[in-house]
């Protein structure tokens, strides 16, 4: 038996509604593969910060430090800026665990409707996001503040190692599937730190010569996304534009409810962490009709990096067989599953335990 130790950090809204059906789906697949996992449960939240002053307490990354993996469910809430939520716990996380990968896998399930035509089933790409420094960095701030002169300065920072180790997962990640690197740049525009980033892409692509890649504008690559998402294997960008193309890319595979995520340290120094990217979704929690599908398919994410592939393999195996073959679908996919009644039919299609 292999035993992993988890930290579940349900956080806000349809958070708390979604891990639980993940850690389900875990629990069933892992003692098919002999593994079973340890659960320790993490109130870290919006609620928690109207009730203390602080998403997490001041050693909250020592408690998660020793995890092998991090599972989160959804942070924001009304009442709280959404910086104060993400800056006092998300980021944190990310960056302290040197989580420098953000890992978006985008896949057009059969059965789920797309509003993009060339979205055909069966369409998979990925998109690699660096996840810690870029645009969204700290340095900046704020100069006379209320003054009508009052300004803002936010500084991008690009680092030689930062990019170079993005670049090098992302064409390592390409040449394990089909082999082509897309580049988001906007070195036309942005004069210092995207033709930076397009001369590291050149190294990169040098190192990995079996790898084709090619560089598109931010602008004209979003164009692309929409029109012919099928064109695409691997695209990888910065912060920002990582971000974006992400939220974008799930919306054209037909929803972002079920997309996942995870943020991972490939030098496995740190844990990991994996989460649907759906938001708290504060309109619908409480009601048993969130999706848990981009839960579940982050817990496949997290079985791939704890290295149990056949694992995290049959749960989307699951996933892609409930959604094809039958009628069961949650709200937001046109349907009027609950919660519970979808997870139910991906247990039901799991295959059973070995004997």
């Amino acid at each position: 038996m292999t035993d992993h130790r988890i930290a579940l950090i349900p956080g806000d809204g349809i958070g708390a509604e979604v891990l639980p059906p993940a850690v389900a789906v875990l629990d069933r697949v892992g003692a098919r593969h002999g593994v079973t996992f340890r659960y320790d449960e993490f109130d870290w939240s919006c609620t928690r910060y109207l009730a203390e002053g602080a998403m997490m307490p001041a050693d909250g990354l020592d408690r998660i430090r020793h995890h092998d993996a991090i599972l989160l469910g959804a942070v924001g809430w009304p009442g709280v800026p959404d910086h104060v939520s993400l800056w006092g716990l998300l980021i944190p996380i990310r960056r302290q665990f040197r989580q420098y990968v953000n890992l978006r896998p985008i896949r057009v399930f059969e059965g789920v409707p797309t509003p993009v035509l060339g979205a055909v089933p069966g369409m998979d790409f990925v998109v690699v996001r660096e996840n810690v420094e870029g645009e969204y960095s700290e340095v900046g701030g704020r100069f006379n503040r209320g003054f009508p002169d009052e300004m803002a300065v936010q500084e991008a920072i690009f680092t030689r190692p930062g990019v170079t180790r993005i670049l090098d997962y992302a064409f390592d990640l390409a040449a394990t599937r089909r082999g082509h690197v897309t580049s988001a740049t906007k070195s036309n525009g942005i004069v210092h730190t995207m033709p930076f980033w397009d001369e590291l892409v050149v190294e990169a692509g040098a190192r990995h010569p079996n790898v084709e890649w090619r560089q598109e504008h931010i602008d004209a690559l979003v164009a692309k996304v929409v029109l012919d998402p099928s064109r695409f294997d691997v695209i990888v960008g910065s912060n920002l534009f990582g971000d974006i193309l992400s939220d974008l890319a799930a919306a054209v595979a037909g929803s972002i409810g079920i997309a996942p995520a995870g943020n991972i340290d490939p030098s496995g120094e740190f844990p990991s962490m994996f989460e649907p990217v759906h938001g708290s979704a504060p309109d619908i929690a409480g009601q048993g009709v969130a999706n848990p599908l981009g839960a579940i398919w982050s817990a496949s994410m997290m079985l791939d990096h704890l290295g149990h592939p056949e694992a995290g393999a049959e749960v989307l195996a699951a996933v892609t067989a409930v959604l094809a073959n039958s009628p069961v679908r949650t709200r937001d996919l046109g349907g009027t599953a609950s919660t519970d009644e979808f997870t139910t039919a991906v247990l039901d299609t799991l295959p059973p335990p070995r004997t």
